[in-house]
């Protein structure tokens, strides 16, 4: 007889134990290592087959810069490819973004619409589209997006990847390296510990280190960025494209909220509306959830979201609650703008529209 899905309770204890057994180096860590260093040997092949030209390395005609992480889950990818997309439109650039589309129920190539769904394009891309406003396209085969955007948006001259560091596939400018404060964890690479790669011992001249965190948490030298939350709105506000409300976010000081939290790391949102004086009773849910069922009691008062969760529920839902949408702003250090700006490949100039030739006499 064929079981169901695990009840949460049972996925939430698994995803906590994951996550205690990559934080030291304890028994089961330990006993893990064998297979970790059959991932090391497969992910260091892997990299010299493409730094030997055996697997290809496809180059776009603008340039790339890929934003991605070490370590499994979030560490604040997505806010850092909204602020890099900002960062490049203020210095006259038209920037477009790839992205793999997590969680999505297909792998082929396609554009973020205004009246495209999670499910087709996934949760983060989605977002993406609403709070950078440039063109999105998501597909397994970052390339095949790349060039796609390319066609149907002729005047985009820099693409962002998101996530992708490890999609080699995709030739790359350069590189921004993404930690929170967990740093690298316990230094072991998948599944001994939460690292896809191991840390490299320098960078390499297209390579740069942002800090999602109040310090560095990695020897590595780079630069720090700093997460505020700008307010909140409604959810058919925000839906409507309305801006977070501080005043909003101030009446919700004192009263309790259920903050519900479709996220790898939850616990970081719900210290941050804590911060701001919210009473929260915190409902942590798995990375990517669907929202297909609301999964607060119908008798919740308000609810507050991430923006990332936000986008896969419809306003027009009958839902009873207050929802309420955080928004979450992150800034990089100007420091970080200026190294960024000077790895960046210059814009070509416009072919010239003199005839070739001698001059006349």
């Amino acid at each position: 007889m064929a079981s169901g899905p695990a009840p949460e309770g049972t996925r939430r204890h698994a995803r906590a134990s994951v996550q205690q057994l990559w934080a030291g180096r304890g028994t089961a860590s330990t006993a893990l290592l064998p297979l970790s260093w059959a991932f090391r040997g497969i992910v260091g092949l892997r990299r010299r087959l493409f730094r030997q030209g055996v697997l290809a390395s496809h180059s776009l005609p603008v340039p790339v810069i890929v934003v991605g992480n070490l370590l499994v889950g979030g560490a604040g990818k997505t806010p850092t490819v909204i602020a890099l997309v900002a960062l490049l439109r203020r210095h006259g650039r038209t920037p477009g973004i790839v992205s793999r589309g997590y969680g999505r129920e297909e792998s082929t190539v396609r554009e973020v619409g205004a009246g495209s769904e999670a499910r087709e394009v996934g949760d983060e891309p989605l977002l993406l589209s609403r709070r950078a406003g440039v063109p999105v396209f998501v597909g397994s085969d970052r390339v095949a997006a790349g060039h796609a955007l390319l066609q149907a948006h002729p005047s985009v001259d820099v693409i962002v990847s998101d996530d992708g560091l490890q999609h080699l596939a995709l030739g790359r400018d350069i590189e921004v390296l993404v930690f929170d404060d967990r740093g690298t964890g316990n230094d072991r690479l998948l599944p001994a510990g939460p690292l896809r790669e191991p840390l490299p011992r320098q960078l390499q001249a297209n390579q740069i280190v942002l800090y999602s965190a109040g310090a560095a948490s990695t020897p590595l030298p780079g630069f720090l960025g700093r997460r505020t939350l700008a307010g909140v709105a409604s959810l058919a506000d925000w839906w409507r494209g309305e801006p977070p409300s501080p005043a909003a976010l101030e009446a919700l000081r004192g009263r309790t909220v259920v903050a519900a939290a479709g996220l790898a790391r939850p616990a970081g949102f719900f210290a941050m509306l804590r911060e701001h004086g919210l009473e929260v009773v915190e409902l942590p849910l798995p990375d990517h959830h669907d929202f297909r069922a609301l999964p607060w009691p119908v008798t919740t008062g308000d609810v507050v979201l991430s923006e990332k969760d936000a986008v896969k529920i419809d306003p027009a839902r009958r839902i009873g609650s207050r929802i309420w949408v955080a928004t979450l702003d992150f800034e990089p250090e100007p420091a970080f703008d200026q190294a960024l700006l000077a790895l960046l490949p210059p814009l070509a100039p416009p072919p010239s529209s003199e005839p070739h030739g001698n001059p006349p006499a």
